[in-house]
């Protein structure tokens, strides 16, 4: 019987070649998007799971208040993970973590390494990692000693054992002892690594105060619960510890972040960008959609073909088949249609996996695609779309009844009729959203890339630097400035797009006066000009500034500080008087106001511009930022890395572009724009295929009526309105359902940014057009056949 039906579905599906191709691809377009999008969300949902100790790990993230500003963040000092451990009976043992980038060289093998890690032996009995060679206990044992991974082991070594060996760090050729090789780091883990130097090697770790934060701190708990009774103790014991420091009601504190938290539900980044669960739940959503789309699409073609089926079901019935035989034939058809076209989806997934990629930015390999778990999601996929899509299909057509069936009476206009409206505007309804909702997401990503950020971020070259670049920076300079495209060449501690330095700012030289928190960094001469900051106020910084701000002394009051206008309102002043007013930098950098310059965008445009201050510096910058005019950019390129060669011949050359680097900020929304911009176009091939089959449907049920009105006198105009008012009305009920939804959906996406495009009527309006408009052009595509035959035919045949 089962062969039966498995035959019989075959030659259907031979005779009845476009409904079926035009099944399958509607199916596989649906299943390849949830194939692909299941891969990626259960790859985020799976982030650092591997970690045996996992829920016993938390990170320790600082807050503190400075006269009411309340700032936060992932860094600690080094005292927090010792003070912990010792005065807290939860804690079993802390480790402490920082990133930094470093020349690494062993022979003629000299790279930039970005991922360099500083930490505590302890770091091997937190996470989990496969020691390869060397004693696990002596493992970052001492100064100067470090752990390479596999992959780097080979890089540097080949195949000899690296173990007992040394291999120089920084530009200043410092030796450090190999202890070890561990296996690489897995690709789903926050903390991503390189190479682990031990933390005594910085010798900050002698620090005793709960400032200087410039570290992260993870703490293992001796159960998974500990967490429970911690975190309230944590406020009472800092208020003891910090007692002397804090007399008003200004203080210090820190929460503890679950470790498997970090990755899609943390504000604060890890060792790397951190996903979103919000983003997670979308795309999630949006597969579903898709699922759903096909599934409907499915539903509606199979009805549309039932109605050729019917007399071919009424002659069965007659001869003595079963309503359940029918039924489960009708079934089996659907379950071929979308086993093939799961198959299909399969190797469609592997060809698009490149393109995928690409799009969210991640390395999927195709045997990713034939794990258990993907497997069991097919099979799901199989059953699922099966009964749901086959189920009423089957019921409507194993229901005919024969009698009626073999007179020609079978074609019941309204049988079903809510359910393929119901189906028409669930279709339509999740494109209309996916459409507005891809507009509005890239008119937000587009706003980011264009909006006036009070400096100019094209055409800025940034390099890297350390001390040993810095002592010779004059000659590199002026070299630099030899090459025709430069026209400004400038260091400082941040870029423009994202200054973090953290200090706290008062009025007059007096420490004890109230102060506030602000953001602040150093710069050179030539800083302001390069990146375009206008200057409201006061002068730029001169050569001398530079050199008086360097002196040790700060006593000497001789600092020059350049305000942001924000900054001039959290002082209490006035544009007109600020500059020249005496004023206090953190710890003692002690100076007078030079100059006002206008608000401008120094971190993420989620947001809001806050206090900033900077001022110069001579003996530290990590950036060196070179203004070009744009043209001939890779002989710029070129010519820059001889220059670097000839300089700093030890150290790999490296750039970015300052626009890059500001656009890294919106990374996820611009993945999340580009993931929605396809899937609504999947939806709208969807949707468009779907309205196709209802109204083949509809208009092969209405074939005399359109005869009648053709004699009578009917124009096709006529003709074709009467088909599609039906239709448009459908889709104009899709439009209010989806625009609300959509306004409150993409209203509370934009909460997430200080600065935002105003939601217009503008992209609505556009999607209801251009859906009606495709709508009306597919009803006239079934139409056209029916209204240009021969209605006496017709009338003949009916």
């Amino acid at each position: 019987m089962v062969k039966n039906y498995f035959i019989i579905a075959i030659r259907k599906l031979m005779k009845n070649k476009i409904f079926s191709l035009i099944n399958i691809i509607g199916l596989c377009s649906g299943i390849t998007s949830c194939l692909l999008i299941t891969l990626f969300v259960r790859y985020e949902l799976n982030y650092d799971n591997f970690q045996e100790n996992g829920n016993r790990i938390v990170r320790v993230i600082m807050e503190y208040s400075n006269n009411g500003n309340v700032d936060k963040g992932n860094y600690t000092s080094t005292k927090v993970g010792p003070s912990f451990k010792q005065n807290f009976p939860e804690v079993q043992s802390f480790v402490r973590m920082s990133l930094n980038r470093r020349v690494v060289s062993n022979g003629e093998n000299i790279f930039m390494e970005n991922r360099f890690i500083y930490t505590d032996s302890t770091f091997f009995n937190f996470f989990t990692t496969k020691v390869l060679k060397g004693e696990k206990t002596k493992l970052l044992s001492g100064p100067n000693s470090i752990v390479l991974t596999e992959s780097v082991a080979k890089k540097y070594f080949k195949n000899d054992n690296p173990v007992g060996k040394t291999i120089k760090v920084s530009t200043a050729g410092i030796d450090y002892l190999i202890t070890g090789v561990i296996s690489d780091c897995p690709i789903n883990s926050h903390i991503k690594y390189d190479f682990l130097a031990s933390f005594s090697s910085l010798g900050a770790i002698q620090e005793e105060t709960y400032w200087n934060a410039n570290f992260t701190t993870y703490l293992l708990l001796k159960n998974s619960s500990s967490v429970l009774t911690l975190q309230p103790k944590i406020k009472g014991f800092m208020q003891k510890e910090m007692k002397e420091e804090f007399t008003n009601s200004d203080y210090l504190t820190y929460e503890l972040e679950p470790f498997m938290n970090i990755h899609l539900k943390s504000e604060f980044e890890g060792f790397e960008p951190n996903g979103s669960i919000i983003y997670i739940y979308i795309i999630s959503a949006v597969a579903i959609l898709i699922l759903l789309l096909a599934s409907f699409t499915f539903i509606n073609l199979s009805t549309a073909a039932s109605v050729e089926r019917a007399k071919e079901i009424g002659i069965r019935k007659v001869v003595g088949a079963y309503k359940n035989q029918i039924y489960f034939q009708f079934i089996g058809e659907s379950f071929l249609i979308v086993l093939l076209s799961t198959i299909i989806s399969y190797i469609l997934s592997i060809l698009l996996l490149p393109l995928f990629n690409q799009l969210v930015d991640r390395t999927f390999i195709p045997q990713d695609l034939f794990s258990i778990h993907f497997f069991l999601i097919s099979l799901f996929l199989i059953l699922f779309i099966s009964l749901f899509a086959g189920a009423y299909p089957a019921f409507v057509i194993s229901a005919f009844k024969p009698v009626k069936v073999l007179k020609g009476a079978y074609k019941n206009a309204s049988s079903g009729l809510l359910l393929r409206k119901g189906l028409l505007i669930s279709q339509f309804s999740i494109s209309i959203l996916l459409v507005v909702c891809s507009i509005i997401i890239h008119n937000q990503v587009d706003f980011l890339q264009n909006k006036d950020l009070g400096f100019d971020k094209n055409n800025i070259i940034i390099l890297p630097t350390d001390s040993k670049l810095l002592e010779i920076f004059p000659s590199f300079k002026t070299e630099v400035k030899r090459i025709s495209s430069v026209q400004f060449v400038t260091k400082g501690d941040f870029e423009p797009c994202k200054i973090e330095g953290g200090y706290s700012m008062s009025e007059g030289h007096d420490a004890n006066k109230k102060s506030f928190s602000v953001n602040a960094g150093s710069i050179d001469i030539d800083y302001l000009e390069a990146c375009g900051i206008n200057i409201l106020a006061g002068n730029d910084i001169t050569a001398q500034d530079v050199i008086d701000a360097s002196q040790t002394d700060y006593l000497k009051n001789n600092v020059s500080f350049i305000l942001n206008e924000s900054a001039v309102k959290q002082m209490g002043w006035l544009m007109s008087e600020a500059v020249g007013k005496k004023m206090n930098l953190g710890e003692g950098r002690k100076g007078i106001v030079k100059a006002i310059v206008q608000d401008f965008h120094f971190t993420s445009l989620h947001q809001p511009i806050s206090p900033l201050v900077l001022f110069p510096s001579n003996y530290y910058a990590s950036k060196i930022l070179i203004k070009t005019s744009g043209h001939n950019m890779s002989q710029t390129i070129s010519s820059l890395e001889k220059i670097w060669k000839k300089f700093v011949p030890i150290k790999p050359f490296e750039y970015s572009s300052l626009s890059d680097n500001y656009m890294a900020n919106y990374k996820s929304e611009i993945k999340l724009g580009n993931a929605i911009n396809v899937f609504a176009l999947i939806a709208i091939v969807l949707s468009i295929i779907g309205l196709y089959g209802i109204s083949a449907y509809t208009i092969q049920l209405r074939t005399k009526e359109i005869s009648i009105l053709k004699i009578f006198g009917a124009s096709t105009a006529n003709i074709l309105m009467k088909l599609s008012k039906n239709f448009i009305m459908l889709i104009v009920v899709s439009l209010f359902f989806s625009f609300p939804i959509s306004w409150l959906l993409m209203t509370k996406w934009l909460e997430g940014f200080s600065y935002k495009i105003e939601l217009s009527y503008f992209p609505f309006l556009m999607t209801g057009i251009f859906i009606i408009v495709f709508s009306f052009i597919t009803i006239g595509i079934n139409s056209f056949q029916v209204i240009f035959s021969n209605p006496i035919k017709s009338l003949r045949t009916e």
